[in-house]
């Protein structure tokens, strides 16, 4: 059985403050039957780390660079995330790939570091809307799975439609399930039996009104969640949805 996974997405928000919401959601969901993480500014690392130490909750990283150390200004590796307290790292996220032009091989070197460094890379991929109505969807994800996942089996994939991250605009449950299981073949054809475990995250505007119904398609392993994760009273209702699959 594949575990399954909430996780957060903070993006470029929250300082000191802000930790309490993770008090907060540990308050409303004490004992949840799936994985919780949430992904935090590298600045609030050791502090949340710290917060919640000894319970349930995963602390997470939004990006690290691909070597371990060396001269490379405002960067952060691996090993020093693992340090701050962080035990997974988001990475090709859309806004990187589009902000900092991230390409597949800098996504799979990334991931690489991440593993060899004891981490989980949370490897992200999706279409943006001009691929989908010219009907390249699934040949986008086939490219990006292909460049951006190293050669070990131990990650975590998020597909997060690019169109959908931030909108409101939610892919339907068929185009979820047509991706997901198009991710599944691929993994499966690649990696062989190690491609079954690997947890299949949707994420894209995803809420409590609409969680339920996303983690009841097949393959759908768990949620990255951007808004709706910073405060715990619209996040735990999303980790409620998902231990009662």
């Amino acid at each position: 059985m594949r575990r399954k996974l909430a996780a957060g997405n903070w993006k470029m928000n929250g300082t000191g403050d802000a930790l309490a919401e993770l008090t907060a959601l540990l308050t409303a969901q004490p004992d949840p039957s799936c994985d919780v993480l949430v992904c935090l500014p590298a600045t609030l690392l050791h502090r949340a780390a710290e917060a919640v130490r000894g319970r349930y909750l995963k602390i997470g990283a939004q990006d690290c660079h691909a070597a371990a150390s060396g001269a490379h200004t405002g960067d952060i590796s691996a090993a020093m995330l693992i340090d701050a307290g962080a035990s997974h790292v988001i990475l090709g996220h859309s806004e990187r790939r589009a902000d900092h032009g991230e390409t597949d091989a800098q996504v799979r070197a990334k991931a690489g570091a991440a593993q060899a460094a004891g981490m989980t890379p949370i490897v992200c991929v999706g279409e943006t809307l001009s691929q989908r109505e010219a009907a390249r969807a699934l040949d986008v994800i086939a490219e990006q799975l292909s460049g951006s996942l190293p050669d070990d089996a131990r990650f975590v994939v998020a597909y997060e439609p690019v169109w959908a991250i931030g909108t409101g605009k939610v892919a339907t449950l068929d185009q979820i399930a047509e991706i997901h299981a198009h991710m599944r073949r691929l993994l499966t054809a690649r990696y062989g039996d190690a491609g079954q475990p690997v947890p299949l995250l949707y994420g894209g505007s995803v809420k409590a009104a609409n969680a339920a119904e996303i983690f009841a398609v097949p393959d759908v392993d768990g949620a990255l969640v951007g808004g709706a994760s910073l405060k715990a009273a619209d996040f735990a209702p999303i980790v409620a949805a998902l231990s009662a699959q």
